[in-house]
């Protein structure tokens, strides 16, 4: 589950930030469809050299990503994690990124965390065993 955006906050990202978060998400929606060690591989060569952001920078990321993208916002967990991290990234940070299941009910996600506490998530992501892990 993630949290709701308004379109007051997607007014509050300015325009250069929405224009490399454009990026960062057409380049995820590519990137969701590799296979998982080539995704994982990415994602490992995109985060070399970057230094851990803070939960608000990450949070800042996440918030560009779903103002620009309604499938973002929506269910697609997965692109919508790639892109927070690359966005970050584009800031010369990486954030935890992780992909996880659980199991009662079954459920997959993905996403980002900072000092072990998911970025943007309602949910609490203890309850999902991590399958993937791109960390900082």
């Amino acid at each position: 589950m993630t949290l709701p955006i308004t379109l007051e906050t997607a007014d509050r990202v300015p325009l250069p930030k929405r224009l490399v978060a454009h990026a960062a998400v057409a380049v995820a929606r590519i990137l969701m469809h590799a296979k998982p060690f080539r995704l994982r591989r990415a994602l490992e060569l995109a985060k070399s050299g970057a230094r851990r952001p803070t939960a608000e920078q990450a949070m800042a990321a996440r918030q560009a990503v779903v103002s620009v993208s309604r499938r973002c916002a929506g269910q697609q967990c997965l692109q919508r994690a790639i892109a927070t991290a690359l966005l970050c990234r584009s800031a010369g940070t990486w954030p935890d990124w992780r992909t996880g299941v659980r199991t009662e009910p079954f459920r997959a996600h993905a996403w980002v965390e900072v000092d072990g506490k998911a970025i943007g998530e309602a949910e609490d992501m203890r309850a999902y065993h991590v399958v993937l892990s791109v960390p900082a």
